[in-house]
């Protein structure tokens, strides 16, 4: 069975299918993998419903906006999708994204630095190797190595599990490089080097084990409930199919009209509000449009049948459970704004208190492990006060902030 994987570039990755990620593309290809360039000038939950992973490949100077976020959030959690996260060396800050706003959803978080090695490397420090593959996951299982290229390092803030870690050589040491998560029904993994699958690179797709672990990482995001559910065959990114039309006076199953319905609202929505930076952009919309206007055809046609029908049969099907006319759609010269709910002030600083708490912890744990390799002798005097330092000022600065909250709040320090 064919799985779909949608890559952005509706916010200028640096991995693209057709310049640098092509032998990612025919790797997948050939695994019964469809991959699309997916272009939505707003993603939400419903035009990613025909797809089965969304990839995010280190966008760069582009934001994804709150409203997005959420529905891709409610994508991953209700519809079993699998999310994958990539970025680069500097994190955000480096590449002016915000991936960490949407991976923190899920428990992880992307720093910005950049991970380097002198001592394990494929040739430069920035292309450490590593092998510490703690706890045993299928996206890490029969890899021996990778070479993490010119990536940051990331965070665990919430329910998320390192799978890949850095050396003790290493710059952050010990640190968490690839992380997955599991929300609901759905399945997410971050990684801080989309290079590690570049194309004609040291370090990239052509490393002994980066095609496996590729594919690893692909097969896994493929959620138990998506490969159970009967999504798969309503697939929006192609035609939509339209099956059990009637013959011989039998009833058509109210599926076809359900999906006619809402395919049709959401046709309906398209804004003509669109700025497109290249000709590219501007081909692969016009590609994602025709695609409508041919599936619309399509349920035009069979709902022209639907209507030929007896009225003795017409009126057996249910039609109380077809959704309400929305309201008549703004003129395409009026751009509609959508409102987001806006949390309570005090309900954002609560969270924001929970998720530095839990970092705190975290690298409480990782400065008592720091202390318990200095003193077993397996860390030099240098490099312990070097990495002492470094997460003291960090924790300092953590529980200054944390301080100014419960203030804030009127907790009791």
């Amino acid at each position: 069975m064919p799985q779909y994987i949608a890559f952005d570039i509706g916010h200028k990755p640096r991995g693209n299918l057709k310049e640098n990620f092509t032998e990612l593309y025919t790797l997948l290809t050939k695994n019964d993998f469809i991959c699309n360039e997916y272009f939505e000038a707003t993603i939400t939950q419903e035009t990613l419903k025909g797809y089965d992973i969304l990839v995010f490949s280190c966008p760069d100077f582009s934001k994804i906006s709150r409203q997005e976020i959420l529905e891709i959030e409610n994508w991953v959690k209700d519809d079993g999708g699998g999310l994958l996260l990539l970025s680069h060396a500097g994190g955000d800050k480096g590449r002016n994204s915000n991936l960490s706003e949407l991976a923190e959803l899920f428990g992880i978080s992307f720093e910005n630095d950049q991970v380097l090695d002198n001592e394990n490397n494929f040739g430069l420090e920035n292309l450490p190797l590593i092998s510490n593959f703690t706890p045993p996951h299928p996206i890490t299982s029969g890899i021996k190595e990778i070479c993490y290229r010119a990536g940051c390092s990331l965070s665990i803030i919430g329910n998320g599990i390192p799978i890949a870690n850095s050396n003790d050589t290493s710059d952050p040491f010990s640190t968490p490089l690839i992380c997955v998560s599991e929300p609901e029904r759905g399945r997410v993994c971050c990684c801080g080097s989309y290079e590690i699958f570049r194309d004609k690179i040291g370090g990239g797709i052509s490393y002994d084990t980066h095609s496996q672990l590729a594919l690893n990482i692909f097969q896994w995001l493929i959620s138990d409930y998506r490969f159970e559910s009967q999504l798969s065959s309503t697939k929006q990114k192609s035609k939509p199919q339209i099956e059990d039309v009637i013959n011989n006076h039998q009833i058509v199953n109210e599926n076809i009209i359900n999906q006619s319905i809402s395919y049709t609202q959401t046709s309906s929505d398209i804004s003509t509000d669109y700025n497109f930076s290249s000709k590219q952009e501007l081909s692969s919309f016009l590609q994602n449009l025709l695609i409508q206007v041919n599936g619309m055809r399509e349920i035009i046609e069979n709902l022209i049948k639907y209507s030929n029908l007896s009225d003795n049969i017409f009126n057996e099907i249910t039609l109380s459970k077809l959704p309400e006319k929305k309201k008549t759609a703004k003129p395409s010269s009026q751009k509609t704004k959508i409102k987001i709910p806006k949390k309570s002030e005090k309900e954002n600083l609560n969270n924001e208190l929970h998720s530095l708490e839990r970092k705190l912890n975290s690298m409480e744990n990782l400065l008592s492990f720091i202390k318990k390799n200095y003193n077993s002798g397996k860390m030099d005097a240098n490099t312990y006060d070097k990495q002492n330092v470094k997460l003291s000022s960090e924790m300092d600065t953590i529980k200054i902030r944390i301080a100014e909250i419960n203030q804030s709040l009127g907790n009791k320090s």
